[in-house]
């Protein structure tokens, strides 16, 4: 006869001694202690794996102790690589594929002061990579290059990201079919020129196809540019360039090999502190790769900051270019044009 949950309680007949309901109350304790530690044994096991692997592989479900490992795992396949919050003194090469590299809660995964191959946190080389709601801070090498990431070929995709108190944020390499794509993140604390390799700057693009930077903040530099690119065509639109506590800066963007596409709806403050404050945007100051006709600048402010007097020039042209310049409101002393 099957037995019902009540016919398997203690029996509720006279008759148990105190010693035998003494023993009944324990061994129902004990079940229950058995329980409770079953329930909560696998949490703290999977918090336990999360500190010591924290980055974990979505496609396999597999999770490893350094950043590295994972990449190499994932290989010339693709792949997105979650981190789970913390600061790594940790970096990690990318030679193939496509990999995503992605904080689990976006700002709380920090890459602190660790490069690879004297260069930066992230070098990459494979055939793309995405950098989501990810810090890097306080990168700094030999030659004054040290940075968030390397990037040496292939897309680059970033979002919701910071790049803080290094030498570079962004240091790429040359790829003319190559296109980068920066939203939504922050730039800040970067730049030198004290170093014999040349100037370091918060965003420096090579000879690169493309290049889009939107919505983003770039703020106290320390030597150089906020925005250094050769790329063909740009799209530098939304964003905020506040100079106001930067220290031996140079020019708000630099486009030193002429570049089409549009620079517009930013907002420009030239701080007091420069290394040379002629100009907030340049335009063809090295050797020219690119036809510039047709860059729009249009629909930007631009400022110094309060307090302070001082004359410059918004885009000096060292190309003679056909640029369109509309609808920019621009400070008392700020001249709009200057050729070169």
């Amino acid at each position: 006869m099957e037995k019902t949950f009540r016919d398997m309680l203690p029996s509720l007949r006279p008759g148990p001694t105190a010693g035998q309901r003494l023993a009944v109350r324990i061994e129902l304790l004990l079940v229950l202690a058995i329980l409770v530690i079953g329930a909560i044994g696998p949490l703290n096991t999977a918090r336990a794996q999360s500190s010591s692997r924290p980055f974990t592989i979505l496609e396999n479900g597999r999770a490893y102790a350094t950043l590295q490992a994972a990449v190499d795992v994932i290989g010339d396949q693709r792949g997105t690589i979650e981190i789970a919050p913390g600061t790594y003194r940790q970096c990690a090469v990318q030679s193939a594929g496509v990999i995503i590299y992605a904080a689990k809660e976006f700002g709380t995964v920090t890459f602190d002061r660790t490069t690879c191959e004297g260069k930066a946190a992230l070098v990459l080389r494979g055939l793309g990579a995405e950098v989501r709601g990810i810090t890097f801070s306080n990168m700094a090498v030999a030659d004054g290059n040290g940075a968030g990431i390397r990037l040496e070929q292939g897309a680059l995709n970033i979002a919701y990201s910071r790049f803080l108190d290094s030498q570079q944020g962004i240091l790429t390499g040359n790829d003319p079919q190559g296109r980068i794509y920066i939203m939504r993140s922050t730039f800040s604390g970067l730049g030198t020129c004290e170093n014999s390799a040349g100037c370091a700057h918060s965003i420096y693009i090579g000879n690169y196809g493309e290049l889009t930077v939107r919505d983003s903040r770039f703020e106290r530099g320390s030597g150089g540019h906020y925005v250094k690119a050769r790329a063909a065509t740009v799209l530098i639109e939304n964003n905020s360039f506040d100079d106001s506590a930067g220290k031996g800066t140079n020019y708000m963007i630099d486009l030193p090999a002429g570049s089409r596409g549009a620079i517009t709806g930013n907002w420009f403050v030239q701080g007091r502190d420069k290394e040379n404050y002629s100009a907030f945007i340049a335009l063809g100051a090295e050797e020219v790769l690119h036809p510039s006709d047709g860059l729009r600048v249009t629909g930007n402010e631009a400022r110094f900051v309060p307090g302070l007097q001082r004359s410059s020039v918004f885009l000096a042209d060292w190309t003679g270019s056909n640029v369109t310049l509309t609808n920019n409101n621009l400070a008392s002393g700020l001249a709009r044009y200057e050729r070169r």
